[in-house]
Order: structure tokens, then C-alpha cells, then sequence
């Protein structure tokens, strides 16, 4: 037994050693001057060298080729596209810009208006306070969990405790409790344009309040004192917030005049009763629904998944996403934008793009020309999922498709909230390739959706990880 043991002992050290000194990889003088050798032995390392020292290497990767053949025309489009081009500027409000982007649609149409915008800070201004208050939430029932403050769940909230980003579960909350106002009714602030100073603020007072909360839990505190603490805490959070984007009136009334430019007046009516008497008649989000297309082995098509601790308002609804294959989504977005709907969709939006021209295509980029290797679609979309490669980082608005003559989708536009320089007046061009591999979720009517998809909302949501890349938030 002791020989056993001894041999053991041997063995472990063994593989130490080798996991300690054989199979690691040092860069020593001779290999770095090896690499340094075969870079300066290619003529075309010191010329892309030369280029990309002095502009952008994105930029100089551009392929002129897929410049020429890029055309922004569609063959289908919705009725009309709405004005002005939104711009959500240095915010990350995408999320909120692109639905209220499709819900003014219709708006437009059935109020005869030549523009409209929503106000994006009156949402702005709730998610700030609902999401404040569902975080201190979470961490109040993660202390009850026995959570360690450094483990991985703890650790992961306190890494971003109010983010601007968001999701469409989380938009529809905001309206079912709060409703819409137009923006000339509560207009952007300087925090509303450029939120992160404001942020900043927050973040700081939340991890502060969260160890309160958890002294507070330790000490052995009760229900009723924890609760009496989150509503004095939630104070300072209204007052920071108030101060920096303003407080929005209960009631209002919206003077605007039409087309026609005869004068029309709307109130004086609270933000709920708006969106309940003027604009669920025309937009009806419990009518939307969300579908995600994740191809990770781990995540089965037909099934409804949802992500821990995920959300913004506390008892709101949860983040649901039916997951199904892309050619599903990419299908009833061509169905939806043929029937005059635009489609609220969410993507990684920094991959295969060239943003002054507003195109995403897979071949816009020569990358192999510059560095010699590709980057961005070497692996999988499933692959990218996994090794943190991708994910869905913003969200815009498709408004029309084209269509070959079989039927098929060959390109979208896209209404992006980045105003008017970049693009075609803002709007971009997506390659339906480009869609398939960047694209991560749509938001469409039910009345397109299969009923064997809708189905799939009936089942008990398989809950995934709060840091699992499907809980990634729209945010560029």
C-alpha cells in the first residue's frame, strides 16, 4: 500500500512537471527572433504595415469589389419610412430606439403626421429606476441563497449593476406599467445623450447599497427591514436620477398638427391611458412576439429558454426567448416587411460592417489580404457563442428586403438610431449571409408566427445562466 502510495506521489509529481515546464510555451529570444524573421521576410507584412500605421485597419481591409456592388434598392419595403433619423448619440439606448422606432410607424400613418418621435428618455428615465430597484432585488435574494459576495453569480451583478442596454421583454414592461409620451413632451437631457457620468453615479451607490443589504441579511434582519431599507435606498436612486434626467410629468397633452396642418390636441392624459386608448389600438405589443436563434448543441431548436436574474422590473415579465432556426427568423422578417411591418431585430453589429458606409456583408473586408489570417467567421456562430466571440449587441430595425426571383431574401435595410452620417441618411445594408450568422433575434406579430412555433411559449422556459451570452443586452 505504501509502494501504491509512493507511486502515486511520483506520478503527481510527474505530470506536474510536465504541466509546470514541458508543455508550456515560452516566447525565448530565439523564437521571438524567429517571428520577427518571417514577418520581415514578406514583402507584403511591411506594405500592410505601412498602410495600416496610418489608417484604420478595418478601413484598409475594405474590398472595393463589394463596394461597387453594393446598391441600396430594395424591391420590397414597407409604406413608409419615418421621419427624423433618430440618434441615440453616447448612450446605449439601441433597444429602446428601435422599438419606438416601429411603434411610431403606424403612428405616423393613422395620425397623418409628416415626423414623430417618442420620447426614448421617458423609458429611459423608468428603466433606470425599475432596474435599479430589481437589482437590489437580486441581491437581496442571492443573500438569502447564501451567495458568496465572490462567487460567480454575485461577482457577475456587481460587474454592471444598471447598464443602458436592454432587451424587448424588458421594453414591453416599461409600457404595460408606464406607457408612452411624444418626445416633445419630455425631451432629451444631457444624461439622456451621454449617460455615462450618470452611470457612473449609479453603479457607485448600488454596489454601496448592495453591502448594506447583505450586512443588513447577515446580521439576521428581517423581511420587513430589508424591504424598509431598499425603499430608503431607492430615494437617493430617484433623487440621482430625477436630477440628471429630469422627472416626467403624470399627465400631459400633445399638441401637434398633420399633414394637412390642421391643429389637433391629445389630453391632458397620463402616459398609461396614451398608450392604451391611441396607441394599442394601432401597436399592441402583447400581439409581438420574440424569437432567438441559438445553434449551441446545448440549445435546442423548438424549446423556450430564459436567463437568470435577467429583467427590469421587479414581478415584470421574464425575458423569454423561443429559440428556432435562423432561416425562420430571416423567413418571417421577409413576411412581415411584405405586409408593411417593420421588424425590431437584435444582432452583433461590430462584425463584417463598414459603418460610414453602412453595409454588413461577410465579403466587405478583406482580412486575409491584410494580416494573412481571416478573422470574425473562421468559427461557427455556435463556436463564437461559446468562446465569447459573439453575441447580440445591438438592436435596429429592418424596413424593407429584397427579393430574387425565386422568392429569396438577398439583402435588408435597416433603420439604425446613429443619425444621419453614417449609411445611406442612417440606414444600412445587410446581406441576408450576413443575417444568418450575426443576427440573433426578431420581433415579429404572432400573426405570421407557425402555430407550432407559438406553441413553444407554452412550455416551462430552461433556464439558463444570469451570464450566459443569450442575456447579453442591446447596448451599441
Amino acid at each position: 500500500m505504501q509502494t501504491c502510495r509512493y507511486a502515486s506521489k511520483c506520478l503527481q509529481k510527474g505530470l506536474n512537471h510536465l504541466t509546470n515546464s514541458s508543455l508550456k510555451v515560452p516566447l525565448t529570444k530565439d523564437v521571438l527572433e524567429k517571428l520577427k524573421t518571417s514577418f520581415l521576410a514578406e514583402d507584403k507584412n511591411i506594405f500592410a504595415q505601412n498602410v495600416c500605421t496610418k489608417q484604420d485597419p478595418f478601413d484598409a481591409a475594405l474590398s472595393r469589389k463589394r463596394i461597387e456592388e453594393t446598391v441600396h434598392v430594395y424591391n420590397t419595403k414597407i409604406d413608409a419610412e419615418a421621419k427624423p433619423m433618430t440618434d441615440q448619440k453616447n448612450s446605449g439606448r439601441c433597444w429602446l430606439f428601435a422599438a419606438l422606432n416601429v411603434i411610431r410607424l403606424p403612428v405616423i400613418k393613422s395620425f397623418n403626421l409628416d415626423d414623430f418621435e417618442f420620447s426614448q428618455g421617458y423609458l429611459f428615465f423608468w428603466d433606470k429606476i425599475e432596474r435599479c430597484n430589481y437589482f437590489l432585488n437580486n441581491i437581496v435574494e442571492t443573500a438569502r441563497k447564501n451567495e458568496p459576495v465572490d462567487g460567480r453569480i454575485v461577482s457577475f451583478l456587481l460587474n454592471d449593476p444598471t447598464s443602458d442596454g436592454g432587451q424587448w421583454d424588458m421594453l414591453v414592461n416599461l409600457i404595460k406599467k408606464h406607457g408612452l409620451m411624444p418626445k416633445k413632451n419630455f425631451p432629451e437631457s444631457f444624461c439622456c445623450t451621454s449617460s455615462a457620468k450618470m452611470n457612473q453615479v449609479l453603479k457607485s451607490k448600488l454596489r454601496e447599497y448592495a453591502k448594506e443589504l447583505r450586512d443588513l441579511i447577515n446580521k439576521g434582519g428581517s423581511d420587513g427591514d430589508v424591504q424598509n431599507l431598499i425603499r430608503d435606498q431607492m430615494t437617493h436612486i430617484y433623487r440621482i436620477v430625477g436630477i440628471c434626467l429630469g422627472i416626467p410629468n403624470e399627465t400631459f397633452t400633445w399638441n401637434y398638427y398633420d399633414k394637412n396642418k390642421a391643429f389637433h390636441s391629445v389630453g391632458p392624459i397620463t402616459p398609461q391611458n396614451f398608450y392604451e386608448e391611441h396607441i394599442k389600438p394601432i401597436f399592441n405589443i402583447d400581439d409581438k412576439v420574440c424569437l432567438v436563434t441559438d445553434p449551441r448543441s446545448t440549445n435546442q431548436y423548438g424549446k423556450v429558454y430564459t436567463v437568470e436574474y435577467l429583467g427590469n422590473v421587479v414581478d415584470g415579465r421574464r425575458c423569454i426567448y423561443n429559440n428556432q432556426p435562423v432561416e425562420l427568423l430571416l423567413e418571417l422578417t421577409a413576411k412581415s416587411i411584405k405586409a408593411g411591418e417593420a421588424v425590431w431585430f437584435g444582432c452583433d453589429v461590430s462584425k463584417r460592417f463598414a459603418p460610414k458606409l453602412g453595409i454588413q456583408d461577410l465579403k466587405i473586408q478583406d482580412f486575409p489580404l491584410i494580416f494573412g489570417v481571416d478573422i470574425q467567421t473562421p468559427m461557427c456562430k455556435a463556436d463564437r457563442l461559446l468562446y465569447g466571440e459573439s453575441a447580440m449587441t445591438h438592436a435596429m430595425v429592418f424596413t424593407a428586403v429584397h427579393l430574387d426571383d425565386k422568392g429569396e431574401v438577398q439583402k435588408l435595410r435597416v433603420e439604425n438610431s446613429w443619425g444621419e452620417e453614417r449609411g445611406e441618411k442612417g440606414y444600412l445594408l445587410m446581406t441576408s449571409d450576413w443575417f444568418k450568422e450575426f443576427t440573433f433575434e426578431v420581433v415579429v406579430d404572432k400573426k405570421f408566427v407557425p402555430q407550432e412555433v407559438m406553441d413553444v411559449f407554452k412550455q416551462e422556459p430552461i433556464v439558463l445562466p444570469a451570464w450566459d451570452p443569450m442575456g447579453t443586452l442591446a447596448i451599441n
